[in-house]
């Protein structure tokens, strides 16, 4: 088991990784009868995909030698309803590295190959854009 999810009441759920003993809370967000005080469940799928994405660019990096410390992720997630469901996520990635086109190149194919991203339905639209410093 990775983790365990209790109901808080008042649309809101507190999350613990069981390993590390981590958590963190949703909340349901004010467009779906939330308050918005936390991020919300399709909230976490949205920078998951943009974490999953700076991971696996940070394991290919350190085998290349490089670092992407500093780099950060801007993440956008639109709604569709009917039914109500992610259909689109934006992300931007602020790269900061001292990276050659061809390193920047192989980095871009290995976030674009996530286990995040692949695991997304392909009807939903990812917009993702790579900006080096």
């Amino acid at each position: 088991m990775t983790a365990i999810v209790e109901y808080k009441g008042d649309l809101r759920c507190e999350c613990t990784h069981l390993k590390s003993s981590d958590s963190f809370v949703t909340d349901a967000p004010v467009d779906n009868n939330g308050k918005g005080e936390a991020f919300s469940p399709t909230d976490t799928v949205a920078t998951a995909l943009a974490s999953c994405m700076l991971t696996v660019m940070g394991i290919k990096a350190r085998e290349m030698e490089k670092e992407l410390k500093g780099s950060v992720a801007k993440i956008a997630k639109i709604m569709a309803s009917n039914p109500r469901r992610i259909s689109q996520i934006d992300i931007v990635l602020d790269m900061n590295g001292q990276c050659d086109k061809r390193s920047q190149l192989i980095l871009e194919r290995v976030a674009n190959t996530c286990p995040v991203l692949n695991s997304l339905h392909p009807d939903i639209k990812k917009n993702i854009v790579f900006n080096w410093n």
